[in-house]
C-alpha cells in the first residue's frame, strides 16, 4: 500500500518510528515532513498528506501532531479525504469498517508507542464493510459536492 505520512514537530519521533514500521510491513512510504524538531505549522503538513490522498498519489495517509485533532481538521478540508483522530484500536477499526477513513490522525503526546503500533496495524488491516455504510459515505460526498 502507498502511505503518505507527516507530522509537525510534536509528532516527529512517532512519525519516524511509524515510517520504519510501515516499511518493515512492506508498504511504500512517502514522508512529507517535518524532518526537524523546529516548530512548524501543522496545516502545512496536513495539506501535503491530504493532497496526496485526494489526488490518488497515496492510498492512505497518517498524520501526527500533539493531539491529532488539528491535523484531522485541516486534512478534512480536502475533497475525498476522510480523516479520523483515533486513540485506541477500537476507534481505528470502526473508522475503517464504517467510515472508510483514508487518513489516520494520531497524538504524538498522548499515546504510548505500543498502543500506536497496535492501532496502526488494526487501521491498515481493517477493510471497509460497505453496505449501509457506503450509502452514508455517498451522503457525505454529496455534502462535499454541494455544500451544506
Amino acid at each position: 500500500m502507498r502511505i503518505s505520512v507527516g507530522s509537525d514537530h510534536r509528532g516527529l519521533e512517532v512519525k519516524n518510528r511509524l515510517t520504519e514500521l510501515l516499511t518493515r510491513l512492506g508498504h511504500e512510504v512517502s514522508d512529507e515532513g517535518t524532518h526537524s524538531g523546529e516548530s512548524i505549522d501543522y496545516p502545512d503538513i496536513a495539506s501535503a498528506v491530504a493532497r496526496k490522498v485526494a489526488q490518488g498519489e497515496a492510498e492512505r495517509g497518517i498524520l501526527i501532531c500533539g493531539t491529532g485533532i488539528g491535523m484531522s481538521i485541516a486534512a478534512n478540508k480536502f475533497h475525498g479525504v476522510r480523516a479520523a483522530t483515533c486513540n485506541d484500536a477500537v476507534t481505528a477499526e470502526i473508522c475503517r469498517r464504517h467510515n472508510d477513513a483514508n487518513v489516520l490522525c494520531l497524538s504524538g503526546d498522548l499515546l504510548g508507542q505500543r498502543n500506536i503500533d497496535r492501532l496502526i496495524e488494526v487501521w491498515i488491516d481493517t477493510k471497509f464493510e460497505g453496505g449501509r455504510h457506503a450509502r452514508r459515505l455517498e451522503k457525505i460526498a454529496e455534502i462535499e459536492r454541494n455544500g451544506s
